[in-house]
């Protein structure tokens, strides 16, 4: 097991240095910052002094190096534009982001679980097509649309809920309904299709057919095996999530990681952007860790491959 996790984690840390490589690159080759750092009236000695003062007259295998020797530590610059450091801008933007992030994919798992075992179980019959509706319904609307409309009836219409920003648990609740929603009719149909493949195995039918009782078929030999591809579909959900909901957080004005990334990419603030992008990546990378050790644990199988 220790084997399989090192190579999952080898190819993780393999990935986030390809990010960092083309984050760089893009950083370099989309802009020049001394444009943004200096002053309209600026001379070309002061933006020499910049440029000097920011590595930029280094050999760029020098400049990635003291990139990436600084990102790992932490250290992912100051913005061209606040002047704040960045790594301070993540640290009080993620957890926003964290907040949205665990309460809707709560949200969407507790609920599209049962649902998805029952329109399993109940193939062909009338729950099996209001599951299936809801799955298209969910899959079909965009994030940014089922936002809008939610918080035209809830905020505009009905005055309920408070229409963005983050000033108490209100706040939450349009953003992280969005958010568990657009994942609610996705996780349905993976449980479904999950369910309905493992249910037609051959151990399923001996199962029913020793006189098992169905809720112990269901939970202990059915449910066990069909979570195996859908934790795939909810780690990486979760990855993104975690990663910053850039839509849902700019709409509704939510101060996160996702959000900061927008404004970022708007100022052309080049150094926020890399540090999210890595920090993004970061938090991507270790998820997807979690859900391969969450393998080993439900299939031993796996350990031996």
């Amino acid at each position: 097991m220790s084997g399989y996790i090192i190579k999952r984690l080898f190819q993780g840390v393999l990935t986030f240095l390809g990010v960092s490589v083309l984050v760089f690159v893009l950083g370099r080759v989309t802009g020049d910052p001394v444009a943004l750092l200096a002053p309209d009236n600026a001379t070309a000695e002061q933006k020499e002094q910049i440029r000097e003062s920011l590595g930029l007259n280094d050999p760029v295998a020098v400049q990635y190096w003291n990139f990436i020797t600084k990102a790992v530590q932490g250290d992912f610059g100051t913005s061209y534009v606040s002047r704040q450091s960045v790594t301070k801008l993540v640290k009080d933007t993620l957890p926003a982001t964290l907040q949205l992030a665990v309460a809707s994919f709560l949200i969407a798992v507790v609920v599209s679980i049962p649902i998805g075992i029952l329109v399993a179980l109940k193939r062909n019959t009338v729950w099996d097509l209001l599951g299936n509706v809801l799955a298209l319904v969910g899959q079909a609307m965009p994030n940014f649309w089922l936002a809008l409309m939610l918080m035209l009836v809830f905020s505009v219409k009905l005055k309920l809920l408070p229409i963005s920003g983050r000033e108490g648990p209100a706040n939450m609740v349009l953003p992280v309904l969005t958010l568990a929603l657009a994942a609610l009719g996705y996780f349905v149909r993976m449980v479904r299709s999950s369910m309905l493949e493992v249910l037609g195995q051959e151990y399923i039918r001996t199962a029913r057919g020793k006189g098992v009782r169905e809720l112990m078929v269901v939970g202990k030999h059915a449910l066990k095996n069909a979570l195996i591809p859908v934790i795939t579909v909810m780690g990486i959900h979760f990855g993104n999530l975690l990663s910053g909901a850039f839509v849902i957080e700019t709409v509704f004005a939510w101060p996160g990681l996702g959000r900061l990334g927008v404004t970022a990419l708007f100022a052309r603030d080049f150094a926020v952007i890399q540090g999210v992008v890595l920090v993004s990546t970061a938090i991507f990378v270790l998820v997807n860790l979690v859900v391969d050790i969450l393998y080993t644990l439900l299939d031993p199988r796996i350990r031996m491959e």
